[in-house]
């Protein structure tokens, strides 16, 4: 069963001309890595926020698993089954690396006494250093705060990723680490990845990309 799929989904802002999201059906599935490129207008962002449920359709069916999102709790979708990485990193500046991972755990419940190992452990698994996670974000490169948000967003066992932009603010060794991490959490764990991006090098290495115009979504060949 997919894990996410889009019914004849429109979206239209108040009082807009036109649809920002124009009929749009395709399926999202586990293990793969999916890439949505397009020009600046073309939906995309409002296409990521129709699947992280921060918005409902103005027509048609985004479905979780087969439910659909207007039939689920919203809040608890968000909190459990996904996770954002943004361009900006949006870590928080005044806690540590370590309680910046800690962070989401702590909100479904974990005691802090288990959110920090399982911490360490997802950073770790990214690259960060004992030392880097005592540091607050701003003592990291970037490259390195990246790598912070994707652990940060493992921490709520959510299988879906959903990320902006995540190497707009890199260089191209650290845009092709981030690529390769996303990847293999794809790949090797089964997570079901989706990246809007105007990177062609994030396009080229996602197993479907597809391209975005005037609200309309086709793959590409």
């Amino acid at each position: 069963m997919p894990t996410l799929s889009l019914d004849h989904v429109t979206y239209t802002y108040k009082n807009a001309q036109r649809a920002a999201v124009a009929g749009i059906s395709c399926t999202f599935e586990a293990g793969n890595v999916y890439a949505i490129v397009g020009p600046s207008g073309s939906g995309k962002s409002t296409l990521l926020s129709l699947l992280a449920g921060l918005d409902l359709p103005t027509d048609g069916q985004v479905a979780f698993n087969g439910e659909s999102l207007s039939e689920l709790d919203l809040d608890r979708y968000r909190r459990e089954s996904i996770s954002m990485i943004f361009q900006a990193f949006h870590l928080f500046p005044l806690l540590t690396v370590m309680e910046n991972v800690c962070f989401p755990m702590e909100l479904c419940g974990v005691a802090p006494k288990d959110a920090r190992p399982r911490a360490a452990k997802l950073l770790e698994g990214v690259g960060i250093t004992e030392e880097q996670m005592r540091r607050f974000p701003s003592k990291l490169s970037g490259g390195e705060r990246q790598r912070v948000a994707i652990a940060r967003s493992l921490a709520s066992n959510a299988k879906i990723i959903l990320s902006d932009e995540p190497t707009g603010n890199l260089d191209s060794a650290n845009t092709q680490n981030i690529i390769e991490i996303l990847c293999s959490l794809a790949h090797d764990k089964g997570y079901c990845v989706i990246i809007v991006t105007h990177d062609m090098e994030v396009a080229e290495a996602a197993d479907v990309a597809f391209r975005m115009r005037d609200g309309e979504l086709q793959e590409k060949q």
